[in-house]
């Protein structure tokens, strides 16, 4: 029996396209996951063992959207490279912002240079896509399909290949995935099939921890097919973290990062640098500190966690009401 013909009609046509899709672009699935196996109601595709990141400690970003997610990877990058290790941060939206604080400008995506010559990527070099930043830190920007088309899965796996192919992933340590706003489809969870640990980004409020709550569930579903596990969230912007505490405790999650809301955090940004980089004032050297700490934390190892998230009307429940 096909691995599709237990799937309703219009999900079975679905996952064909898609691996025809597939097909013609030269990627080639090991197997398509049944429906339930990674996420209910899922069509989704095996990561390729060709294009798998080996060697390097990999560890996905994310979060709501504008809730600090570059830059925390920036920063968590920078801190990285002062431990030592050798560091790629990937940008994995549309906006092709994440690294520019490590760069200084906006890089041209992976995509858009794909596009320039016709998607023959025999004729790319290294140079074409990647930028030393901060430190020696690698930037790419692997970009987006345009608004309403394509997917994002595609895009990830695209720019995966290339680093594979120029070898750029051999001296490694270790690979930042910072990943559009809280977008959970196939397609923009794609980094999750590289991940050790995922990192969720949130801040002290109900919508922020919502999001979170529906990233858990994205990252459990996942879990089920590859090695990726939650290491915990990161308090961003908060002064507070009481709700995030009340919220983990419920669930069996953990904040394992707080980064309070310095304004030098944002004067960082708009000065395009690192925390790393900016003058030795008291909240960005405390600001660096708990960088290192984190940075430290997740090369030693976190414990692989493994929370229940909440059904909506019970996170509304917890949260939404005094």
């Amino acid at each position: 029996m096909s691995p599709l013909d237990h799937r309703s009609p219009p999900a079975a046509h679905a996952a064909q396209r898609e691996i025809e899709g597939l097909a013609k672009r030269n990627l080639r699935p090991s197997s398509v996951l049944k429906r339930g196996q990674d996420g209910e109601g899922s069509v989704q595709v095996h990561l390729d063992a060709s294009i798998r990141i080996e060697g390097a400690k990999v560890f996905s970003v994310y979060g709501k959207g504008g809730i600090g997610k570059s830059t925390t990877s920036s920063n968590l990058s920078a801190a990285f490279s002062k431990l030592g290790k050798r560091v790629l941060q990937i940008g994995c939206d549309p906006k092709h912002d994440s690294t520019f604080t490590l760069t200084g400008q906006l890089q041209p995506t992976v995509i858009d240079i794909l596009r320039d010559v016709d998607f023959h990527a025999e004729e790319l070099g290294p140079e074409d896509f990647v930028t030393e930043g901060f430190n020696g830190v690698m930037c790419i920007e692997a970009g987006g399909p345009p608004a309403g088309t394509g997917c994002g899965g595609y895009v990830v796996g695209q720019t995966v290949k290339l680093l594979k192919q120029h070898h750029l992933l051999d001296d490694t340590d270790v690979v930042i995935f910072d990943v559009l706003g809280d977008v959970v489809c196939g397609g923009f969870a794609a980094p999750l099939q590289h991940a050790d640990r995922a990192v969720i980004v949130t801040a002290n409020d109900f919508d922020s921890i919502y999001a979170m709550n529906r990233i858990i569930s994205a990252v459990q579903a996942k879990s089920s097919n590859y090695k990726v596990r939650l290491a915990g969230c990161v308090a961003n912007r908060s002064r507070e973290t009481d709700e995030i505490d009340r919220f983990c405790d419920t669930v069996g999650f953990r904040c394992i990062a707080h980064m309070p809301d310095y304004d030098a955090i944002r004067r960082s940004r708009l000065k395009k640098k690192t925390l790393f980089e900016m003058e030795d004032e008291e909240d960005i050297m405390m600001a660096r500190k708990e960088y290192i700490r984190l940075a430290e934390s997740l090369w030693n190892g976190t414990e692989p966690l493994m929370p229940a998230p909440m059904e909506d009307r019970d996170i509304f429940e917890l949260l939404g009401f005094d």
